[in-house]
């Protein structure tokens, strides 16, 4: 590879580093073409996933200001995740689940270096959409709860100088 096309190649990778909100560093020694076509195709838009050189990719993160040097080793392949990293990392897992030959070496989440099992761990939580979802539901069941409580406490009140009343009533009755 020529000089220009090595400095390219660094430009490029250095750019969809600071562009992706997440990395993760794979090794697909023995993976087929085929087979990795289908991976690119189960990432879709969410991330794209290329061949890269161990050294130019170390340039390159040490450029964008990533540490990746630990899992540039081998083979390796990295998913640059421009959308949701859950969604990426659950389509890295499965797809590693039924082709063993891909092995996750670990990746890098908003600047910060992630190992294999942080990477199997944020693939295990529920996507944005369902923990947001989850959390407008908190936070309406906490509103229901604040209005019943603002509601009881006017109620509770007024019965309670009720029974006051009574009470007066019953002892101004009873003198």
């Amino acid at each position: 590879m020529a000089t220009s096309d090595k400095v390219a190649a660094v430009e490029e990778i250095t750019q969809k580093l600071r562009d992706s909100n997440a990395a993760v560093v794979t090794s697909y020694t023995g993976l087929s073409v085929a087979q990795l076509k289908q991976l690119r195709r189960s990432l879709g838009d969410n991330a794209q996933y290329r061949v890269v050189k161990n050294t130019l990719t170390k340039i390159a993160a040490n450029e964008a200001g990533i540490s990746l040097d630990e899992h540039l080793k081998g083979s390796t392949a990295v998913a640059f995740v421009t959308g949701d990293p859950v969604e990426a990392a659950k389509g890295l897992r499965d797809f590693a689940k039924e082709n063993p030959a891909l092995v996750i070496k670990g990746g890098v989440l908003d600047g910060k270096a992630l190992s294999a099992d942080d990477i199997k761990k944020l693939a295990d939580l529920e996507s944005r959409e369902v923990l947001l979802s989850k959390l407008a539901g908190a936070f309406k069941g906490k509103q229901s709860q604040a209005a019943s409580v603002f509601q009881a406490l006017p109620s509770k009140l007024v019965r309670t100088v009720d029974a006051l009343r009574a009470k007066q009533d019953e002892q101004g009755g009873a003198e």
